[in-house]
């Protein structure tokens, strides 16, 4: 149902259904339910029509809602935007999707100038309820312009919210929160997980702005946002049986930041390594070991580390598995943090 509150509407399914859906089917599901339970939202793109989108996300939803609901743009990823914008600004919830992360890049004027600032330049009476749909992130072999990590540019941008789920279930209820919000949220899928599979269950709420505990550890604490969480998670499996208790934090939101969840977490270990795919220079990486060392400084017992994609281009396809973090590095990471045993 959907419930309107002032300018806020809060978006949920009263009834209890829970399936075994890939972060893929997860996605479809949260545009389907926005679309059935608000007559506001619109889903548009390129190819997300009869072809349901380069990924499959917005399969189905054009033969079951109609072109009026679901439906092709031209190849123009501004004119997308900035159609969007006029829709929001008259009382629509326009979600759109943009194909890759670099093909987002066009429209990026339209967002920095009109769909960050808009709140702002009318102090408030106007609001911009909209979703920018962006997969992102490497992974699948991609060539140049397709396996992009473009996060920091948004998240350094005032005005908007930055949210990058890595499970099913966080697919579905962050995608169903940012359609309900009424500001704009830039909403990041790493196409690496759209095949991954997991619980979803439809009556979980979820709020934007807020960190998760993905594992619990007591030894270190590590920091991963979208794809990196899954590594984040397979490095712990590993660490445990070489005697290492590893915290998994999923950020999920990169603005705004839950500091007090990253706080709390990285004072109760007092070591942390933080996990990204883009390059780590002046990166959300970067951002939030910054943080950490600020908030933190008093409870560590070594610096602060950081796992990142190396600062050049893209890797080719076949070369990718030397580019991304893997396994390794983030153990290598990990060695170097000052363990009572090194003295």
């Amino acid at each position: 149902m959907t419930i309107a509150h002032d300018d806020i509407r809060i978006s949920g399914r009263a009834e209890r259904e829970v399936s075994t859906l890939s972060m893929a089917a997860a996605l479809n599901l949260a545009l389907a339910d926005a679309i059935a339970d608000d007559p506001d939202v619109v889903v548009f793109g390129e190819d997300v029509g009869a072809l349901g989108g380069v990924f499959r996300i917005t399969d189905g939803l054009t033969a079951r809602f109609g072109e009026d609901r679901c439906f092709d743009t031209p190849l123009a990823e501004s004119g997308i935007v900035g159609t969007a914008v006029g829709m929001a600004m008259n009382g629509m919830r326009p979600v759109v999707e943009l194909q890759f992360d670099a093909f987002a890049l066009p429209a990026f004027e339209q967002v920095v100038s009109h769909v960050a600032k808009l709140g702002n330049r009318t102090r408030g009476g106007m609001r911009v309820p909209m979703v920018i749909r962006i997969p992102f992130g490497g992974g699948i072999g991609g060539v140049e312009h397709h396996c992009d990590s473009s996060e920091a540019y948004y998240a350094h941008t005032p005005g908007l919210t930055v949210i990058s789920p890595s499970t099913p279930q966080d697919a579905y209820s962050l995608l169903r929160a940012a359609i309900a919000s009424p500001d704009p949220v830039i909403f990041l899928e790493p196409k690496k997980l759209y095949w991954t599979k997991g619980e979803v269950d439809t009556s979980i709420p979820a709020t934007l702005g807020s960190a998760r505990i993905a594992r619990d550890g007591t030894d270190v604490t590590l920091l991963a946002y979208g794809s990196s969480v899954p590594l984040a998670l397979e490095v712990a499996e590993v660490a445990a049986a070489e005697g290492r208790s590893v915290q998994v934090v999923d950020v999920r939101s990169l603005s705004p930041f839950d500091d007090a969840t990253v706080t709390a977490a990285v004072r109760s270990t007092g070591r942390a390594v933080v996990i990204a795919e883009a390059p780590g220079y002046v990166s959300v990486a970067s951002e939030i070991q910054a943080r950490v060392f600020e908030r933190c400084f008093e409870y560590l017992e070594a610096p602060v580390r950081k796992v990142a994609g190396f600062d050049v281009p893209y890797a080719p396809p076949k070369l990718e598995h030397w580019y991304l973090p893997d396994v390794d590095r983030v153990l290598d990471a990990i060695d170097t943090l000052h363990w009572d045993e090194d003295a």
